[in-house]
């Protein structure tokens, strides 16, 4: 039988007390111009968590006008798309440690998985700060899928390759969606916010992104067309 694990909510405090932990170190800096807050609010707007159509128009609007180019504008919905990959990452581990516990042994790292984790993983300090966050995902995901475990590095990979948005606001826009009153993914925030800090971004910066965050809209459906 599997252990069930006790169900813990989440709450806003929960989520600024967070950040505002790991801002304890960290100098105020510039804040936001306008085109980076304006991508923020599209991108918190578009969010599959949030994904209220009305406001993704408005905010794509306000994004143009506040000076983001379309190219600017697109990398920021595919950047924000790959918000998914969270049911893929916390499915997986709890599937792998569920199969533990019922006695089923972890597929060999065979050297087909040996050469993907090499090249996909590597040494590249980003993924250990990932694995410190989502302990045990990618593990996961090379036992049970190497199709899926090259789809996730792909994918994940298509906003970093174009470079229209700098990697700070990349990591800033990530942030904030994961902050959104519907979504409060920690894991993702606190991940996403040591990087923004460590290209540069400030305590002010951040504050701004967590407060549009916190303003986004609730879920409210998407209708079907006319």
């Amino acid at each position: 039988m599997t252990t069930r694990l006790r169900r813990t909510v989440v709450t806003l405090a929960d989520v600024r007390e967070a950040a505002e932990a790991l801002l304890e170190p960290v100098p105020d800096g510039p804040d936001l111009n306008e085109m980076s807050a304006a991508l923020i609010r599209l991108a918190v707007c578009a969010s599959v968590c949030t994904l209220d159509p009305a406001a993704i128009h408005d905010a794509t609007q306000g994004a143009l006008d506040a000076g983001a180019s379309p190219e600017q504008v697109h990398e920021t919905l595919v950047l924000v798309s790959a918000l998914g990959v969270h049911t893929l990452m916390e499915g997986t581990r709890h599937l792998s440690a569920i199969l533990r516990e019922r006695g089923t042994p972890p597929v060999a790292v065979d050297d087909e998985r040996a050469r993907l984790r090499a090249r996909l993983q590597g040494d590249d300090p980003y993924w250990t700060d990932f694995n410190r966050e989502i302990p045990g995902f990618l593990d996961a995901l090379l036992e049970h899928s190497p199709d899926a475990y090259q789809g996730f590095f792909a994918y994940c990979a298509l906003p970093w390759r174009s470079g229209a948005v700098c990697g700070r606001l990349k990591e800033l826009i990530a942030m904030a969606c994961d902050a959104t009153p519907t979504h409060r993914y920690l894991p993702g925030l606190r991940l996403h916010l040591t990087n923004a800090v460590r290209l540069g971004a400030g305590r002010v910066a951040i504050s701004r992104a967590l407060d549009i965050a916190a303003a986004a809209p609730s879920h409210p459906g998407v209708p079907a067309a006319l």
